[in-house]
């Protein structure tokens, strides 16, 4: 399975920025599929690579979806970072849903 890592730009250049992860950890990133971004931008990175520009709140979902997951695999709690998606249920995505019935109507 593939996990992007939100990650947030310190320093910018025209092909690489210093962007740094939720944990601390500070990375040169390859910026050749989105460009040169301003200092504060958010960068969905994978293989330390940027792959999308993306806003702070789909930043911090990302994250707490990230953070889940590691509690989770320690056996702890994790709800609280899916407060989204807890006491809700499932929505397929439009695509998947059923067609509106066809009405027959006389000619």
């Amino acid at each position: 399975m593939c996990i992007g890592i939100p990650m947030q730009v310190i320093e910018s250049a025209a092909i690489q920025a210093r962007c740094r992860a939720a944990d601390g950890r500070e990375v040169d990133i390859d910026m050749l599929l989105v460009g040169e971004q301003p200092a504060g931008t958010w960068l969905m990175t994978f293989l330390d690579t940027a792959r999308e520009v993306i806003s702070d709140q789909r930043a911090l979902e990302i994250q707490q979806a990230l953070d889940g997951l590691q509690a989770a695999l320690r056996g702890e709690s994790f709800d609280h970072l899916f407060a989204d998606l807890v006491d809700r249920e499932p929505q397929l995505p439009e695509f998947l849903r059923d067609p509106a019935p066809a009405t027959d109507t006389p000619s």
